[in-house]
């Protein structure tokens, strides 16, 4: 068994990714999708959690070796990216979804100096407008941001477009391909249930 696929069946055995193809799920962009995945659920996993800290540590250290700093997005992001610096020896920080109404008014926490070269962590890409905005913001502050790495990716053309538009590096740890696969293996769903859930994927 790969790693990617043993962290899909850590998703599914602690019930971070839910397939319910005849009773869609609302996303926060508005869209009805038949597959949820919470990878806040990881946290409290420890040894799925072990597993997917260690092989982001890893494929950070492969894909992007000329990283210097993490930055999480908020919230879900946040964690993910202490826990895999503090494997690496890296600092990290996050970007918060708006600057802070008060104190500082920060919007990116921790610091950060122009010419950092940042891997932004995600817990999940979907459509991926949330995670162009944190590079955006990033940018903007000065750093070089070198790619986004996330735990799960739903595979979406929509991202897939975004990401290239935005010139952005993206690497998941686990694709929904991988997932849904191991999802009607281990009989989690039908063949048939698997087809319907990618198809409406790759048509997003």
């Amino acid at each position: 068994m790969t790693t990617e696929q043993k962290i899909a069946t850590g998703l599914l055995q602690i019930g971070a990714v839910f397939l319910r193809p005849d009773e869609p799920f609302l996303w926060a962009s508005g869209i009805e999708s038949p597959i949820y995945c919470d990878n806040r659920l990881t946290l409290t996993a420890p040894d799925v959690r072990n597993l997917i800290e260690n092989e982001m540590a890893r494929v950070i250290g492969t894909e992007f070796p000329d990283c210097d700093k993490l930055m999480g997005t908020s919230t879900a992001g946040i964690a993910h990216a202490a826990i895999t610096a503090h494997i690496m020896g890296l600092p990290m920080g996050y970007v918060r979804g708006s600057s802070k109404s008060h104190g500082r008014n920060n919007r990116i926490e921790g610091r950060l100096d122009p010419g950092d070269k940042v891997v932004v962590v995600e817990d999940l890409i979907s459509t991926g407008g949330s995670s162009i905005e944190v590079v955006d913001a990033l940018r903007d502050a000065g750093a070089d941001v070198l790619g986004v790495i996330s735990i799960f990716t739903y595979g979406t053309k929509r991202a897939d477009d975004a990401f290239a538009a935005a010139g952005v590096r993206k690497v998941s740890l686990c694709s929904a391909d991988t997932l849904i696969n191991v999802a009607v293996a281990s009989d989690y769903i039908s063949e048939a249930q698997g087809v319907d859930v990618l198809r409406f994927l790759k048509e997003l």
